[in-house]
């Protein structure tokens, strides 16, 4: 003898189970009444159905929603099938005919042109120039004086602020202000950097 694991539990679905089937569009529809041979069938017969279904598609999730929604089909219409014998080409024609339903409804989002629609947009540089320019720069920070290659390199390299860089040097915020602008200048007239300007 089975029992509930919680008796109370079903006994409570119950009734909300009937209510939700009065309000439900399909309350009217009988439900089709289970059929053991066609479960049989299935077990027997499912594997071969899916390399036909798989044949059809490439994906294999996709083969597996297309015999599923075949086999659904097939149960059905399982009391107007007449010759069981012939089930399985009974299936294979809901398989064709499902795959082409989907096909034929499917939306094509992408189509072939003549002309690119994206923008040629900016080239991106090329990253040897950028290493070659960033040597540049590093060689011309180590032409600058001691003090005011100290500076440049807190302020630019180590993204100090004026007043960091300061407290670190143990100098006054003026005193790095004026030295960062005579290193800046130097930079600029430096010979190694004119061609990148």
């Amino acid at each position: 003898m089975t029992t509930s694991v919680c008796p109370s539990a079903s006994t409570a679905a119950e009734p909300a189970a009937k209510s939700a089937a009065q309000y439900s569009p399909y309350a009217t529809r009988a439900p089709y009444p289970p059929y053991a041979s066609f479960s049989s069938y299935v077990r027997a017969r499912g594997p071969v159905l899916l390399r036909t279904a798989r044949s059809l598609t490439a994906n294999p999730s996709d083969a597996e929603d297309l015999l599923q929604t075949a086999l659904t089909k097939t149960y059905v219409a399982w009391d107007r099938i007449e010759d069981h014998r012939a089930l399985d080409g009974y299936v294979r024609r809901a398989l064709l005919n499902t795959r082409t339903s989907q096909w034929r409804k499917r939306k094509v989002d992408e189509f072939a042109c003549e002309e690119l629609p994206e923008p040629a947009g900016v080239p991106e540089p090329d990253p040897a120039d950028r290493q070659v320019l960033h040597d540049a720069m590093w060689r011309a920070v180590t032409r600058l004086p001691d003090r005011q290659r100290a500076m440049v390199v807190l302020r630019y390299y180590e993204d100090l602020s004026e007043a960091q860089t300061a407290e670190v040097l143990g100098v006054s915020v003026g005193t790095v202000k004026s030295a960062v602008s005579r290193a800046l200048g130097k930079l600029r007239e430096d010979p190694e950097l004119s061609p990148a300007r």
